[in-house]
């Protein structure tokens, strides 16, 4: 069997394995759904009585310091989305300098590949699969991030509760959050206590903080914290009642997660059995598969059944995947 083959069979292997690593895995969390949910209520609020969007601190920071030609880079909206998504992931890269990083990755693999093989194909897969590696690795930073703030949201809602009943305003409270915790959340809310330290409107302030940490439970804080400036009440007897709300969602979350690890580790066989069974009639009976791999009829069967792996993986991940 040729080396380009070879490459083939490993770059589908690699494609294969992200997919699942991509789709499969994350069982519990916010789902993209969830998300625009969250992106529509918030835009829903900032027409209702603001007339611009919260601004990011970070990404003007970060703005600043870039000249002219990248912060026209940096205005276009397709880098817009992506810098959001570094944002998320707790990264402070400049966004168009992450595309500038996957097309370097994508040339290179493109052009090994091309040595390797000769075949135009393997290059092009070789390239696609070099560009999406610095993607997938925001993707699941940022699934790593949220998940961590969503676990120590409940520890933040009690410290402001108990810094309001000690008679702390409110940016106080949120000033004894990053002092008293870790990062991640300790730096959300430093940036957040830093926006109205700086004479921002607290509204915007927290809403700012709902644009870095789109999640349900970051909602449920920053609607409390608006609803109780509007309507008043006792903020830190609000907090109580959250906390406990969030603890009870995470807890049911936990538990969800282990009564679907069955699932999962049968979506994760399912995937994998393939590539294994490939691998094993190949140690044992090398010269079975050749037959179909130097032709170009077995060639197209192994596109048409990774192709059939890949909705495979999509539907498993529609089934095994549920939302709390």
């Amino acid at each position: 069997m040729s080396t380009g083959m070879l490459i083939f069979i490993g770059l589908i292997f690699v494609a294969v394995f992200l997919l699942a690593q991509g789709l499969i895995v994350p069982v519990f969390g916010e789902s993209a759904r969830t998300r625009r949910l969250l992106r529509q209520r918030l835009r829903q609020i900032e027409s209702e009585q603001l007339d611009a969007a919260p601004a990011s601190l970070v990404r003007e920071k970060y703005l600043k310091e870039l000249s002219p030609f990248e912060r026209w880079l940096e205005s276009l909206p397709a880098i817009q989305r992506l810098a959001t998504l570094v944002e998320h992931a707790g990264h402070s890269t400049a966004a168009h300098r992450v595309v500038l990083l996957a097309a370097a990755l994508a040339f290179i693999a493109g052009v090994l590949g091309w040595s390797f093989s000769r075949l135009a194909i393997i290059a092009v897969a070789a390239a696609a699969a070099g560009f999406s590696i610095p993607f997938i690795k925001l993707m699941h930073d940022r699934k790593r991030r949220f998940e961590k703030l969503d676990e120590q949201l409940p520890d933040a809602v009690d410290v402001m509760k108990r810094a309001m009943r000690a008679g702390h305003p409110f940016n106080s409270a949120l000033r004894l959050v990053a002092e008293d915790m870790s990062n991640p959340i300790a730096g959300e809310f430093q940036t957040t206590f830093a926006d109205i330290n700086y004479g921002n409107d607290v509204r915007r302030a927290v809403l700012g903080l709902l644009i870095r940490v789109p999640s349900v439970s970051m909602m449920a804080v920053v609607t409390s914290v608006l609803v109780q400036r509007e309507t008043g009440g006792n903020l830190a007897e609000i907090f109580d009642q959250i906390s406990r709300v969030i603890r009870s969602r995470f807890r049911f979350g936990r538990k969800v997660r282990t009564l679907s690890a069955e699932g999962r580790l049968s979506a994760w066989i399912l995937t994998l059995m393939p590539i294994v069974l490939f691998g094993v009639i190949w140690i044992t009976t090398p010269t079975y598969l050749p037959v179909m791999l130097d032709s170009l009829t077995g060639q197209k069967l192994l596109m048409f059944g990774a192709g059939m792996g890949v909705l495979g993986v999509l539907w498993m991940r529609s089934i095994i995947r549920i939302e709390v």
